[in-house]
């Protein structure tokens, strides 16, 4: 555990806050979005307008007394939170519970003819099939005959950036896409990570896992650096992690790795042939999918449950993807920036790095300087705009 006491969560209740905004002005826009993509019946759009309503100007209810998951929730912390204004609530909390009664609403969980049915798919497919991908899927060609060391940096710089590919991000910014990404980052392991003997060439072999974030335009770059991984004999095996359900609007389900795998699979030349190794993979066990409930819980990575610490345990090495698994990953509170990345990591139960995109406030292990810059040149903006990013490791 941390040497240093978390500061308290990150609450949705300060006005003008990213989390504020996330919550009073993000999420209702989702649901609109949702609305409108399916032709939902009458119980589905009440049960929508209802939700909003709750989230703008009510109080978090339970879930229904047969919803499967019921008694999750509340090991969760359900029960402490039900009566309570959304914005009263830890941020983390808050938003991953929106997304469980969104399901709820649309019928997701059944029985019914909505069962299954994924709210966010006609916009992941969007992106997934936008000029953008294909531009991105063209420029894997250049990198064929280029040597192996600057084929990983690419990749990974790829997943890395892939990040920015948020659709709920964009809802909330609708500016983000268009900005240019930092050309330097605000913390970067990736020499250390490289030279990980646990991923040395031709080494001794293990297991890799990679917790997934967004679907769809980072979802292929995340893919394509696991390909990289075992195609170099830097690894034997990776485990991706992705949601159990529909969560956050473009977070991973294991239908999504699919729908990516058949894009690239589709796309000719470079990402054709990365798409049939990675299909193949699939098929013999070195490419492997986990969708462990646990993706899905609004909760820190210290309280994930013994299964998965063995897993991450026995890993050579665990990729962490994204804004949310980091806030995940080192706890949802505002650190002072400076806190060392290894100290508030330390519970992890073993080698971690993590690709991040700063899209929330949360962040460690800078050092001064770097965040004197920062705050000079943009305020407190740095955060939360999604043009800086870091690669922080934990061995």
């Amino acid at each position: 555990m941390p040497a240093t006491p978390a500061p308290p969560v990150i609450l949705g209740n300060e006005p003008g806050s990213f989390p504020r905004s996330v919550l009073a002005e993000r999420h209702p826009a989702i649901i609109r979005q949702v609305r409108d993509a399916f032709p939902y019946g009458p119980r589905a759009r009440r049960a929508l307008d209802a939700l909003a309503q709750s989230c703008a100007q009510g109080v978090v209810e339970p879930l229904p007394d047969d919803a499967h998951d019921r008694e999750r929730w509340r090991e969760w912390g359900l029960d402490d939170h039900v009566g309570r204004s959304w914005f009263d609530l830890p941020w983390l909390w808050s938003e991953s519970y929106f997304y469980r009664r969104l399901l709820d609403a649309v019928g997701y969980f059944g029985p019914g003819p909505w069962a299954g049915i994924d709210p966010f798919r006609p916009f992941k497919l969007a992106e997934l099939d936008a000029a953008e991908t294909d531009a991105e899927l063209t420029a894997l060609d250049a990198l064929t005959d280029r040597p192996a060391d600057e084929r990983a940096r690419a990749l990974l710089h790829g997943s890395l950036w892939g990040n920015r590919a948020d659709l709920g991000f964009r809802l909330s910014d609708g500016e983000a896409e268009g900005r240019a990404a930092a050309p330097g980052l605000v913390a970067d392991d990736s020499e250390a990570l490289w030279a990980l003997p646990g991923l040395a060439p031709a080494g001794p072999g293990g297991t890799v896992c990679l917790v997934a974030d967004n679907s769809g335009r980072e979802l292929i770059p995340d893919l394509l650096l696991s390909a990289h991984l075992l195609a170099e004999g830097r690894c034997d095996r990776v485990v991706l992690h992705v949601k159990p359900y529909p969560y956050y609007v473009s977070d991973a389900t294991t239908a999504d790795v699919v729908d990516a795998l058949r894009r690239l699979t589709g796309a000719g030349a470079a990402a054709a042939e990365h798409g049939r190794r990675l299909w193949a993979a699939m098929a013999d066990g070195a490419l492997t999918v986990r969708a462990h409930p646990f993706s899905a819980a609004p909760l820190p990575f210290a309280r994930m449950p013994d299964d998965l610490r063995a897993e991450f345990g026995a890993a050579a090495l665990t990729i962490v993807k994204g804004d949310l698994n980091y806030r995940r990953l080192v706890g949802d509170s505002r650190w002072e920036p400076t806190t060392p990345f290894a100290e508030v990591t330390a519970g992890f139960p073993g080698p971690v790095v993590a690709l991040r995109t700063l899209k929330s406030d949360v962040i460690t292990g800078l050092d001064a300087a770097t965040e004197a810059e920062l705050v000079a040149a943009e305020g407190q903006r740095w955060r939360t705009g999604g043009t800086h990013a870091l690669i922080q490791l934990r061995t």
